[in-house]
């Protein structure tokens, strides 16, 4: 058997493409790993995932013939990463999509010239083995797909496998389905596992699937009843790095060309050498694997985070750090490997090298975080641990690994791996019931704040998407009502009084997206009105207006005035218009990572998401505030294009980070200061945002924070109200609003000195009391003794009193006690010769503290103390005798 001629991977991703393209099929750029509209994935994980709307014909596809190289994240088999030559989270997925044009035919007559021509890959044909659909007793075999193979392609039917159902035959509950038809190629015997028998199917790494073709021409009415498709469809797909593996004739995935180099910055930074052992190699596969992971999913605009997607790339970055912590690295060093990855994958994808500064940001910043969640959560697993121990147990309880993930952020694969290091095992199956538990409590908190339980309902495709005239118009008088929504069911009519949701053909009407609220206004149909109060875009185009009807009634098919109130919708373009004005000041004041997080438009109001790791000086958010109004004051021309969308990024456009768009974008642009993808409502001109003040900025997550703002009106009103206050603050005062801060001032300076004359005035008494103490003072043998309660007095006052007894008189014994809010305070002198007899003030605090529930001490001269019993002042004064005689002897 002949070997592949070598190929490398970013060759061959462009080989496959563009054959593709000489079959008339359009090349599409690789679509987001967050899915746009598939609810049901956390992150796209195949080729086909994103072309779903295609399938279904729920959305009409750019051309009937589709090419594409797809980034996909798959961490359901994240254990085995590293151990195995065909696991990874990242990889890309090869494919080529007929949606309603060709069939089996062509697929596989293309497949088999792709993989075996010369003129391609040039692949041994003697080398591929393909696989049909076995048939079984609910859905016949796939003959048809047999038949091509054999006749057509000249495959002796002995090197044809037929499979069951398990393994080609592809479907997802009901919905189209189909059997499918793999490629296997023969690695040789070096890869098999060396049994009698080993060939296609068996689990060893010596036949590799390398291609798969997906034929949809079935229809699953979920009960197993297979119907025809009108439609029929091609799904084809096939990994980028196996074909790699392939073609360069190594071990693994991780040994391809550009994984390899990755690798080989790994090795650099941690001095591990590949191949060394088999624990290294697996640490080095899976930092490898999983920083190509992360690096993606950033780029994306996915954030690490405890929940979704972002919990998938905190486990990941996390796992990796692990894994660098076993090869004796114990600092951030991911970051590190960014470069390498940019520099390997940039020349498909260069948003990574766009966006490099801020991948390596997130990955550093999520790296020291981890390393203070492992300092902080080892001492709490080790207290955990040791109770287990202590208990003589050999499993760790679920809930103290709930606790930990929780509370402390512990991965829980961190928890499980050191679990296991102790000779121990988790209780997974307790863990996971805690977090089942946690998702219900979150899942019954979005339904106390009104989740919006009709955004799904789908009213089929005979009722066209809600056409949006509302840039141009603020009324239309011609709008036709194709449904009615009550209780969450379509309806024929809407009587007065109730609440429900009309969708119209079209509507000037902004629905809530982008950041930016929904509109509100009336919905007219004669004398019925319907008030709307907001506005929502369904997955099928249709706007849902929600609202009530006031009075009268509508009918499915009424004709209506659908109007929004203006002003609101003005105070909203104010709030818009300043939100991208935000934007371009913040990435000019701190830096082009600043990107988009989120964001919600009011009216005269914006809150801002933005990516930044560290706290903005007050210096950096007065130069933000002073760009956003002096752009204001400049009165730029704001102007909206509609541009093919690799024109408008030609243009200079931004788009909005980790965003899906469609062919054709919405560009604003605002003159030299701001050009961003928008699909909201805007202003004319930035002069008529009128003031723009920031309220608060802060952090809201890590690496994430938010700027609060006001516009418009509302910063009038708040004008107009400091205004009023400092006007009535000024009468108060008996002065102008422009003399109030040299008269605060004034008064200011005469409160410091009646303060202290007053306080002068108060020790004057005091020592003008002690004096009387010491006139009054008890003999007891060669002392005196003077006991006393001033209650009001604070420890400073009392200790001044108690200096100028002892200084007065050498043979002095005080001791005085002052009640304040509900506190006791205890104060001790003695004179010198008290000390001297043996007297000494320390002790005499620590014999009567606790008398009132307290404690104190102090020096032989001077000593306090304290307590809460108030009742026990008295009975602590009257030992002091006693103790003194004692003292005496």
């Amino acid at each position: 058997m002949s070997q592949p001629k070598y190929y490398g991977l970013n060759e061959l991703r462009e080989m496959f493409l563009h054959f593709f393209e000489t079959k008339g099929h359009l090349r599409l750029p690789s679509f987001s790993l967050i899915p746009q509209n598939d609810a049901s994935l956390l992150l796209i994980n195949s080729g086909m995932a994103p072309m779903k709307p295609f399938f279904t014909g729920e959305q009409e596809p750019p051309r009937h013939r589709v090419t594409t190289c797809q980034k996909c994240i798959r961490t359901g088999d994240i254990e085995n990463i590293g151990h195995t030559a065909r696991h990874g989270t990242y990889f890309e997925m090869l494919g080529n999509f007929s949606f309603g044009d060709y069939f089996k035919t062509e697929a596989i007559h293309w497949a088999w010239e792709f993989l075996t021509s010369p003129e391609w890959v040039g692949l041994d044909p003697n080398r591929l083995y393909p696989s049909v659909f076995a048939g079984n007793e609910t859905t016949p075999a796939d003959d048809e797909a047999f038949r091509i193979w054999h006749e057509e392609i000249g495959i002796p039917e002995d090197r044809i496998f037929k499979f069951g159902k398990e393994d080609n035959f592809w479907e997802h509950g009901s919905g189209p389905c189909g059997p499918c038809s793999e490629i296997y190629y023969d690695r040789g015997e070096k890869y098999g596992c060396g049994k009698p028998g080993c060939t296609v199917g068996c689990d060893c790494d010596r036949y590799m699937e390398v291609w798969n073709i997906v034929f949809s021409q079935f229809d699953n009415d979920g009960h197993d009843h297979y119907t025809e498709l009108k439609q029929k469809n091609i799904d084809t797909g096939m990994g980028l790095e196996r074909l790699a593996v392939v073609c360069q004739d190594v071990d693994s995935l991780f040994d391809v060309d550009t994984v390899m180099n990755i690798t080989n910055k790994v090795t650099e930074i941690t001095g591990a050498s590949y191949g060394q052992s088999c624990e290294k190699d697996v640490s080095l596969r899976v930092i490898t694997d999983h920083i190509r992971s992360a690096s993606f999913m950033i780029c994306d605009g996915v954030l690490p985070s405890n929940e979704g997607r972002g919990y998938v790339l905190r486990r990941l970055l996390r796992r990796a750090a692990r894994h660098g912590k076993l090869l004796g690295v114990n600092r951030p060093f991911l970051y590190e490997v960014v470069d390498t990855v940019v520099h390997e994958n940039e020349g498909h994808y260069p948003e990574l090298r766009e966006r490099q500064a801020y991948i390596t940001k997130v990955i550093r910043t999520e790296e020291e975080n981890f390393a203070k969640t492992i300092d902080g959560g080892m001492k709490i697993f080790t207290e955990l641990l040791n109770a287990h121990k202590e208990k003589g147990e050999t499993v760790f309880s679920g809930a103290d690994a709930f606790k930990l993930y929780d509370t402390y952020g512990f991965p829980i694969d961190l928890t499980i791996e050191m679990v296991e290091d102790e000779g121990m095992t988790l209780d997974r199956k307790a863990f996971d019931h805690e977090m089942q538990e946690q998702k219900t409590r979150a899942r019954e908190a979005r339904k106390a704040l009104g989740d919006l339980g009709w955004a799904g309902v789908e009213f089929g495709k005979d009722i066209p998407s809600t056409e949006f005239v509302g840039y141009d118009h603020d009324s239309v008088d011609d709008a036709k009502v194709v449904a009615l929504v009550v209780e969450g069911e379509q309806a024929e009519a809407m009587m007065s009084g109730v609440e429900g949701i009309i969708v119209l053909d079209k509507t000037p009407f902004y629905a809530e997206m982008g950041g930016q609220i929904g509109d509100t206004g009336v919905i007219r149909c004669g004398e019925a009105v319907f008030e709307v109060t907001d506005v929502q875009k369904n997955k099928g185009g249709k706007f849902m207006h929600t609202g009530k009807v006031i009075h009268g009634s509508f009918q499915l098919g009424d004709t209506v005035t659908a109007s929004i109130d203006v002003e609101r919708r003005m105070a909203i373009r104010r709030g818009h218009t300043a939100t991208h004005l935000l934007d371009a000041a913040l990435k000019a004041v701190l830096g082009d990572h600043v990107h988009q997080a989120g964001s919600l438009v009011e009216p005269d109001r914006l809150r801002f998401d933005f990516t930044h790791f560290e706290s903005i000086t007050p210096e950096q958010l007065l130069a933000v505030d002073t760009f956003v109004n002096d752009a204001i004051l400049r009165g730029i021309p704001v102007v909206t294009e509609v541009l093919p969308i690799e024109e408008a990024k030609k243009k200079g456009a931004v788009a909005m980070f980790g965003e899906k768009y469609g062919d054709v974008v919405r560009v604003v642009e605002m003159g030299d200061v701001s050009m961003e993808f928008c699909g909201g409502t805007h202003l004319d001109n930035t002069a008529k945002v009128g003031l723009f003040r920031i309220k608060s900025e802060g952090s809201v997550a890590s690496g994430v924070r938010r700027i609060e703002a006001i516009t418009g009106k509302q910063t009038l009103e708040e004008l107009r109200s400091g205004q009023e206050k400092l006007l009535r603050a000024a009468q108060l005062l008996k002065t102008t609003s422009n003399e109030l801060e040299s008269r605060i001032g004034g008064m200011l300076s005469e409160m410091k000195e009646i303060k202290s004359q007053l306080e002068k005035f108060k020790e004057q008494a005091s020592l003008g009391e002690a004096r009387t103490f010491l006139t009054s003072a008890k003999e007891v043998k060669s002392l005196k003794l003077v006991t006393a309660q001033r209650d009001g007095m604070d420890a400073n006052a009392l200790r001044k009193l108690g200096d100028f007894l002892r200084d007065k008189e050498p043979k002095i014994v005080g001791v005085l006690a002052s009640v304040n809010e509900g506190k006791v305070t205890l104060l001790a002198v003695c004179g010198k010769d008290a000390v001297a007899s043996g007297v000494k003030a320390g002790d005499i605090i620590k014999a009567i503290a606790p008398i009132c529930g307290g404690k104190g001490g102090g020096k032989p001269d001077s000593a306090m103390g304290g307590g809460t019993e108030v009742s026990k002042v008295d009975d602590a004064l009257a030992v002091v005798d006693d103790l003194i005689l004692s003292k005496l002897g």
